[in-house]
């Protein structure tokens, strides 16, 4: 009886695991605006009133946005899920079950150059251990250097 108990644990267990990482995602649940975020556990905003002020860059927003991709592109597990020329949501999973995690990024004109605002968060779960903070400072640093 034990045996049935523990194997259908482990079942559902599987089955959980499973359902998280062939989750799909359906890129206008989380292609918004990110100004519009709202700060969190398992949030990460880049924003007017946001965990980090808006990032303001030398460059224009196409050449910003060009070099973001490379760097999205070169990021373990992530791929873009919906966007262009501005306005773009990348989904990163994690390595071991795949949880995702959808960052979105806009990129103005500002002055002489462009200003970021970016908004990282969860899809499942309560706190990501700073996971989608660390993703996206990261990008921002490897941004400042590629400009």
């Amino acid at each position: 009886m034990l045996g049935w108990i523990a194997g259908g644990g482990a079942a559902a267990l599987l089955a959980g695991a499973a359902g998280i990482r062939l989750a799909p995602a359906d890129g206008a649940d989380w292609h918004v605006d990110p100004s519009g975020g709202q700060r969190g556990p398992g949030r990460f905003l880049v924003a007017e009133n946001g965990d980090l002020a808006p990032v303001r860059l030398a460059a224009g927003p196409q050449e910003v946005m060009r070099a973001l991709e490379e760097i999205a592109r070169t990021t373990p597990r992530t791929r873009r899920i919906a966007g262009d020329g501005t306005l773009a949501t990348w989904e990163t999973r994690s390595r071991v079950f795949g949880f995702p995690d959808y960052t979105t990024v806009s990129v103005v004109p500002d002055g002489e150059g462009s200003r970021l605002t970016a908004y990282a968060r969860l899809r499942f779960g309560k706190d990501d251990l700073g996971v989608n903070r660390a993703r996206v400072e990261d990008w921002l640093d490897r941004l400042r250097a590629a400009l």
